[in-house]
């Protein structure tokens, strides 16, 4: 193969990933409804009644798939999360403020019975993962994108 093949071949590579990183941007909408799910998923932890908590678990695990399905079908493809490269970052704090809110919001909720504690936390979550979502596309389009 000679330099002005490879030199061609590179330059379409470097195409591809752009256009790529254009598809890869999820509608704003996405992180909202992702942050409803999480806010969901851990207010109904405050539930009394068991058959609610179980209820929320299964319309949530219904909702995941559905908003996986959504952006597979809008952008043709499905990254995961926790993928190594520069986003590890994003998921990193994802994880330190889940098990702190989480942990904080729990023990006020269960240890000092504050009723209502995890709808708290759960809100926190919901709007924390709603941005280090966004964010963490960013990292992923600029990756794509040769800036990292």
């Amino acid at each position: 193969m000679d330099a002005t093949t490879a030199a061609a071949q590179l330059a379409a590579l470097q195409a591809d990933r752009t256009a790529l990183a254009d598809r890869v941007v999820q509608p704003w909408w996405y992180d909202a409804l992702l942050g409803l799910v999480v806010f969901a998923l851990v207010s109904s932890m405050s539930a009394d009644q068991t058959w609610i908590k179980v209820a929320v678990v299964v319309l949530a695990l219904a909702a995941l798939a559905a908003l996986k399905a959504i952006y597979t079908r809008l952008t043709g493809m499905w990254v995961r999360g926790d993928r190594p490269g520069p986003t590890r970052r994003a998921v990193g704090v994802w994880l330190i403020l889940y098990c702190v809110v989480l942990g904080l919001s729990a023990a006020a909720e269960f240890g000092l019975e504050w009723h209502g504690a995890l709808v708290v936390g759960g809100a926190v979550l919901g709007v924390g993962i709603a941005l280090i979502s966004r964010w963490w596309t960013r990292i992923y389009v600029a990756e794509l994108r040769g800036e990292l």
